[in-house]
């Protein structure tokens, strides 16, 4: 059955990956990309589909009612993937305006609209609006222990807070008008296309320039690992097969800290690239103050998307690692 979604926030890391693994895996789907382009953005991870005549791209900031309003309205969707997002927590702490209004008035102007919609063409029941959030709205855990998605919210960063407003009005929607919605918690992903600001690309690009490679606090804190690809893929099932009203954790079962994170990442540059300093690019490691409210761990339990969906966890994490520093490398040589 052909499906016209819109997925917002198809310029940006996950977003992107994702419209090419809906294009590539359902040819009959027209797929609408809306994004702001914010400085996060980049539209050249998905050149190859200019010419694809079920895609096309709409710059709309989703702040902006009226021209949701006339997105929806235009493109007659039956079907809404929610990504677009601020989500870069140092950002957050130095500016937070920006994350309430994108992540929380964003995600109002979408539900909304697309439930006038969705009222307009008489309730179909398979219109759904699927909401992209993040496993940070739970906070921090201690050395043992995971997410799930009875874990009560409790977000420590603006970043986080404003995602914590997003999953609440999405549920409120479910719960008071009755709409198809679904809400999928990720992990910390990683892969081609993620933004410079992130810690993998961070990583890489400082090691590639020989810059200090900066490292907050102790590098003790633990992140639950996903590559992108297996992300897409879980939105996919959930999209597709998800109760409606349920949140779905996803997690990839891959914890690693920070250091030994950038560790592993030095021992990869080492190995695809050489010249480090004095051999080994660890010896661009510095230890910087750490950020406020830095959550110590995070860890998901997927065992509800696993269970009920069959979705698993593909990931080779040592040759996805090498797939995506050998992305940047080739990015960054240019």
């Amino acid at each position: 059955m052909s499906k016209r979604i819109i997925v917002t926030g198809g310029a940006g890391f996950i977003g992107s990956n994702l419209v090419l693994h809906l294009l590539a895996k359902y040819p009959d789907y027209h797929i609408l990309n809306l994004d702001k382009l914010s400085y996060a953005s980049d539209l050249s991870f998905l050149d190859g589909e200019k010419e694809n005549p079920n895609y096309q791209f709409a710059q709309v900031d989703i702040v902006d009612r009226a021209k949701v309003k006339e997105i929806i309205r235009e493109f007659k969707p039956d079907g809404i993937i929610h990504l677009a997002a601020e989500s870069h927590v140092d950002n957050s702490i130095s500016g937070p305006e920006p994350f309430f209004y994108s992540n929380v008035i964003g995600t109002f102007n979408l539900a909304e609209e697309f439930r006038h919609w969705w009222l307009d063409n008489n309730k179909p029941e398979h219109f759904r609006f699927h909401h992209v959030s993040t496993d940070e709205v739970y906070g921090s855990l201690g050395a043992e222990g995971f997410f799930t998605e009875e874990t009560p919210y409790a977000p420590n960063s603006p970043y986080s807070a404003s995602k914590a407003g997003s999953d609440f009005v999405v549920r409120s929607y479910f719960h008071t008008y009755h709409m198809n919605l679904v809400v999928t918690n990720c992990s910390n992903n990683y892969g081609p296309h993620q933004h410079d600001e992130k810690l993998i690309p961070t990583v890489i690009r400082n090691a590639f320039k020989h810059n200090k490679i900066p490292i907050y606090g102790k590098g003790d804190n633990i992140r639950d690992w996903l590559f992108v690809t297996d992300h897409c893929k879980a939105i996919d099932e959930v999209f597709h097969r998800g109760r409606s009203g349920e949140h779905y954790n996803v997690g990839g079962h891959n914890e690693w800290t920070n250091l030994d994170l950038v560790h592993l990442l030095c021992d990869v540059m080492n190995e695809v690239v050489g010249k480090g300093p004095d051999g080994d690019y660890k010896n661009l490691i510095s230890f910087v103050t750490d950020r406020t409210g830095h959550d110590l761990r995070y860890a998901i339990d997927p065992s509800k998307i696993e269970n009920e969906l069959g979705w698993k966890n593909t990931q080779d994490f040592m040759a996805d690692i090498k797939t995506t520093v050998k992305w940047y490398i080739d990015r960054y040589s240019k």
